[in-house]
């Protein structure tokens, strides 16, 4: 009986162990692709800057 006990603890500290490592990669994850999308943010913000940027200084007399 206490064998059958030991192997459910067992059982459930390795459950644990892999529910833990399924979280933390989830969590890296979708830190990494929030941090893609800021780049891709700033980088569309940029652009539409630059571009406006530049319609303006065009727009100026000579």
């Amino acid at each position: 009986m206490k064998d059958i006990e030991h192997l459910h603890t067992l059982k459930s500290e390795i459950l644990d162990i892999f529910m833990t490592l399924e979280v933390n990669e989830h969590e890296r994850r979708k830190r990494k692709a929030a941090v893609r999308y800021l780049k891709a943010r700033r980088g569309i913000e940029q652009r539409l800057e630059k571009r406006q940027l530049a319609e303006e200084i065009a727009e100026l007399p000579e």
